[in-house]
């Protein structure tokens, strides 16, 4: 039959497990089966049915537990297990999170490094992201020391002109300068030489005005003429220097026309002096071959500059600018067949230049030094000798000139001129044409075998 208090259709309770006694807080200040007082607990209630077995404690549907709890005392894993992964360990944990940690640095410098170098490439590329302003010096005076190139170029240039010159047959350009308020400008032989005699020639002035320019004198045998341009006012003339001054060293500065580049100036230093040059026309008897002793310079001059001023560095005209050695043509020449400049230029001197150029305003012709006599051009020795005969077939030495008058017969070669050795008839030619007429010379002369010297006053001939 069904205990008392028990419906028949009720199974009999399952008897409770054995459970021991809780353990004593370990902070108790009594013993076990003991009150806090001291006194005996008292029993516990019998549970209402002795002997029978408690029910089992329902299952936490919330599955309660420490995620992080220890591994259990016997070594298996902690209560969590999912998909069979096992638990990790907080040393774990930490190793794993410094690899993202490292993982995720790299990724970013990775990034950051790409995008970087794509910044800095478009920045070189377009010059930055704002407005480029460089740096600049601030205005400054644009006065120059006298005695630069600068100052000497800013006092001379307005006095230096550009000459277009054209004919029947040809044309060029050269260079020129003024020589008084007059209108008078000096300038090469070779330069108006295409004109002829009913060509054209046109003077440009630094300041861009032109006028008409006509021959009033010209030497071939200097290679110098003079034109004057008229209706023009305010002209300021170059002041002329003394090349017997001038010293190998010296500055100098040079402004003409290169290549019809109007107003070019070149800086250089004097190389040599006394350079006995020959050029144009046809060597022989002279007439048509300009002979210059000539100042060496280093400045640079080309085809245009010719006729322009050689200055020094006080501004002063030392030399007319008249030849080149070209390294294409081998030669001194005026102009030397448009070839470049290779710092060979060659300026007649000055003091020539003025004797030549007051003659040529004042009679239209100059007039050229002489000794008298016919020389041999063909004479390959050392030294210049007379001819055995003179032009047309007469006297290779002039009757009662300054040659004859010296004892100089023909056959005779002269060695050495003011104690300068000569080497060939075109030099002494040079040497003879420095000097004016009326001016006495030392000659050494060679005859047998045997020198002299001679003394003689130079005569004079026409140009």
């Amino acid at each position: 039959p069904a205990p008392r208090g028990m419906r028949s259709n009720q199974s009999p309770p399952t008897p409770a497990p054995w459970v021991p006694a809780p353990a004593a807080h370990p902070t108790a200040a009594h013993g076990p089966g003991e009150t806090p007082t001291g006194t005996p607990a008292p029993a516990p209630a019998a549970p209402p049915y002795a002997g029978v077995p408690a029910p089992a404690p329902a299952a936490d549907p919330w599955q309660r537990y420490d995620p992080w709890a220890a591994p259990t005392a016997a070594g298996g894993q902690g209560p969590l297990q999912q998909n069979g992964a096992a638990v990790l360990s907080t040393e774990q944990r930490r190793r794993r999170g410094r690899k993202s940690l490292v993982l995720g640095a790299v990724l970013l410098a990775v990034v950051s490094g790409g995008i970087g170098g794509a910044v800095g490439t478009y920045l070189e590329r377009n010059g930055g992201v704002g407005t480029v302003e460089l740096p600049q010096a601030g205005k400054e005076t644009t006065a120059r020391d006298a005695d630069s190139v600068a100052g000497i170029a800013g006092r001379a240039l307005p006095s230096v002109v550009t000459l277009h010159v054209s004919g029947a047959d040809e044309q060029g350009t050269g260079t020129g300068f003024v020589l008084d308020t007059r209108g008078h400008i000096l300038t090469n032989n070779h330069v108006v030489q295409p004109a002829g005699s009913g060509g054209e020639i046109t003077v440009t002035f630094n300041g861009g005005q032109t006028a008409k320019a006509e021959v009033i004198g010209r030497d071939s045998g200097y290679d110098l003429a003079v034109v004057k341009v008229k209706g023009v006012s305010g002209l300021t003339p170059l002041p002329l220097g003394n090349s017997d001054n001038v010293q190998v060293g010296d500055p100098v500065v040079a402004i003409g026309a290169p290549f019809d580049l109007a107003g070019t100036v070149t800086s250089g230093i004097i190389s040599a002096k006394q350079r006995p040059i020959t050029a144009g026309g046809e060597k022989g008897d002279g007439s048509d071959v300009s002979y210059v002793d000539a100042l060496q310079t280093d400045a640079p001059i080309n085809p245009g500059n010719s006729g322009g001023p050689l200055l020094d560095a006080r501004a002063r005209v030392i030399g007319i600018n008249s030849a080149i050695r070209s390294a294409e043509s081998g030669g001194s020449g005026q102009d030397s067949g448009r070839a470049g400049s290779i710092g060979l230029g060659f300026a007649i001197p000055i003091n020539q230049g003025k004797r030549v150029a007051e003659e040529l305003i004042n009679t239209g012709k100059a007039t050229h030094p002489v000794i008298g006599i016919t020389l041999d051009m063909d004479y390959t020795g050392d030294g210049a000798r007379v001819a055995a005969e003179g032009r047309e077939g007469g006297a290779p030495v002039t009757a009662g000139g300054p040659g004859a008058k010296a004892g100089i017969k023909a056959g005779d070669v002269i060695t050495e001129v003011d104690g300068l050795r000569v080497h060939s008839g075109e030099e002494l030619i040079v040497k003879t044409r420095a000097h004016r007429p009326g001016d006495r010379l030392e000659l050494t002369v060679e005859r047998g075998g045997k020198e002299r010297k001679v003394s003689l006053v130079l005569g004079s001939s026409g140009g």
